[in-house]
């Protein structure tokens, strides 16, 4: 298997940098080929502008997603923009390994995606989500947090892990066609000690020994919504966002 990390972490001596060490050994070992993107390393820029583009097709107002279209068809993305981009088409395993900021990824890797996941390629005219242009890759998320587990879990204090990575794993790397796999989460890293942090290593090398069997997180094709763009009726929701979501007080029924 073909793999790509996209790494956010600005030191290497940090448990991300452990925690990427253990996946890219324990991926050469078991045979596959691995890439890694180290954004900070890589002095990536996160900043989508019109220097994107070697050459435009709407002078005046950037139309960053319409810029996409045509750069795509010239082949006139800026070189760092074009060098993911043949990353991410050359995987079939895409990883991504960060600490959990602010319910999400840090900047640069934000910028990564704003900049990367192209409209034409990764989504666009032929489709989003099960139809969208990475159909047939997985994703998966590899996340260290600094909150213990009950903190996330359905009623605790930071809300469902589900509705911190929904942007994430529903709306970013699903919406492009990706099969996102169940996260990799490291729970309060800061306060555990090295031996359990030893265990989540190994827990991360035992994962990525078997691949095909981590669990797929649960999708709904785009055939289950009908033309109010809502789900048709029959099918239940699957996932977190297609849920019934909390009532307004006052209109609970009595």
């Amino acid at each position: 298997m073909k793999v790509l990390i996209v790494y956010a972490h600005s030191q290497p001596a940090s448990f991300n940098g452990a925690l990427l060490r253990t996946a890219v050994q324990t991926l050469e070992q078991e045979g596959h080929a691995v890439r890694v993107s180290d954004l900070y390393a890589m002095g990536f820029n996160p900043v989508a502008s019109d220097a994107d583009f070697k050459e435009r097709r709407f002078e005046g107002h950037l139309q960053y997603d319409r810029e996409q279209k045509h750069a795509l068809a010239q082949r006139s993305f800026s070189d760092d923009i074009a060098a993911e981009i043949e990353k991410v088409q050359w995987c079939n395993l895409l990883i991504l390994q960060f600490p959990l900021w602010w319910y999400s990824v840090p900047a640069i890797m934000k910028g990564w995606f704003d900049r990367v996941f192209v409209n034409g390629l990764m989504y666009g005219q032929f489709g989003r989500f099960d139809k969208g242009g990475m159909r047939g890759k997985r994703a998966m998320v590899s996340t260290t947090t600094g909150c213990f587990p009950g903190m996330a879990a359905e009623g605790g204090v930071m809300g469902h892990l589900d509705a911190m990575l929904w942007h994430l794993q529903y709306g970013t790397l699903a919406y492009v066609g990706f099969d996102v796999l169940e996260p990799f989460v490291t729970w309060s890293v800061r306060y555990e000690d090295d031996a359990q942090r030893g265990r989540y290593l190994e827990a991360l090398a035992e994962r990525l020994r078997s691949l095909d069997a981590i669990p797929l997180k649960p999708m709904h094709a785009t055939e289950e919504f009908g033309a109010d763009w809502k789900l048709k009726p029959g099918i239940a929701p699957r996932t977190f966002g297609h849920g019934p979501g909390p009532k307004a007080p006052g209109l609970q029924p009595e």
